[in-house]
């Protein structure tokens, strides 16, 4: 294969102008651990379409980036897809009217079934931050 990300072909932003991605949760996660083992991905972004389902999981580790290993992790939400687009590392994510989250990679650990976005941010899982299914996502150079 190859790909270029892994060659370090890639200097700079690919990427121009974009849409949002914007979904709703459909189901909340409470829950945190400490050696989680998320291998985000080398590539920088993933496509995601109208109607998928993916997982939202933070952590509050400085280092989280496409290559890296993601132990300190809190579960989020699963949400679905209403608006589709491309997710780029270093995405705004705005979840239930709350900021402050920055997309750090992808996990493809349940691939096909789903996802593992991860961001980072405060480490407080969904149900302590009181989300509830419906709550808007939004995911975009600048989300909101």
């Amino acid at each position: 294969m190859n790909d270029p990300y892994a060659k370090g072909s890639i200097r700079q932003s690919l990427y121009g102008a974009r849409r949002p991605i914007r979904g709703a949760v459909v189901a909340v996660l409470r829950g945190r651990l400490e050696e989680r083992g998320l291998e985000l991905i080398r590539p920088i972004s993933r496509a995601l379409a109208r109607g998928e389902i993916h997982e939202l999981i933070v952590t509050d580790e400085a280092g989280a980036a496409p290559g890296t290993r993601v132990d300190r992790i809190g579960y989020l939400c699963f949400f679905e897809v209403e608006q589709g687009g491309v997710a780029v590392t270093g995405d705004q994510v705005m979840l239930g009217g709350e900021g402050g989250l920055v997309l750090a990679g992808f996990d493809l650990t349940h691939a096909p079934n789903h996802l593992n976005v991860v961001v980072c941010g405060d480490r407080r899982p969904g149900e302590e931050r009181g989300i509830r299914p419906g709550d808007q996502v939004t995911i975009g150079p600048q989300a909101g």
